[in-house]
C-alpha cells in the first residue's frame, strides 16, 4: 500500500499492520504523557498483588498503535480520525510484541469515510484490543 493512497484506490478488504515491542520506557513515557500513573502500570510491588501479578501496559498504548497504522499506512497521511470503538480483551505486558491491524470493512463514497475493523494481537496471536474505527480520507 502506498504511503498516501487515494480514497478512490482504497477497497473493502484492504489491510495494513505494524508491530512494536512494548518496553518499560514506553510505559513510563505513556504514563507521563497521559497522566495515568495507576500503580498497576508503574509500580512493580503494587502490581504483584494485582489480578495480573505483574505490571501491565496501559490499554491505550495498543490503541495508539492502531492510530499509527491509520495515520501512516492505511489510509495514511491526510486521514482524519473521527471515532474509535474499543474493547480490551487481554492484558499487555512489558516485553509483549503487539501487532496492530486495520481492515477496511466499509467505504462511504459520498462523505469520503472509511470504516475499519481494528485489532491488536500479542506475539502469541491473542487478541488484546479490538474495535472499529471511522476515518475521513482526503
Amino acid at each position: 500500500m502506498a504511503l498516501d493512497p487515494k480514497f478512490v484506490d482504497i477497497k473493502v478488504g484492504d489491510k495494513a499492520s505494524l508491530s512494536k515491542t512494548v518496553t518499560e520506557h514506553d510505559v513510563y513515557t505513556f504514563a507521563g504523557l497521559s497522566m495515568d500513573f495507576n500503580p498497576v502500570h508503574v509500580n512493580a510491588e503494587f502490581a504483584k498483588n494485582s489480578m495480573f501479578k505483574q505490571r501491565i501496559a496501559h490499554g491505550m498504548i495498543s490503541a495508539s498503535y492502531i492510530s499509527a497504522v491509520l495515520g501512516t499506512t492505511l489510509p495514511g497521511i491526510n486521514t482524519i480520525y473521527l471515532g474509535q470503538e474499543l474493547s480490551f480483551r487481554a492484558p499487555v505486558f512489558i516485553g509483549d510484541t503487539i501487532t496492530a491491524t486495520v481492515e477496511v470493512i466499509e467505504k462511504i463514497e459520498a462523505k469520503n469515510r472509511l470504516i475499519f475493523k481494528t485489532t491488536a494481537t500479542n506475539q502469541d496471536g491473542k487478541v488484546v484490543t479490538e474495535g472499529k474505527a471511522t476515518v475521513m480520507k482526503k
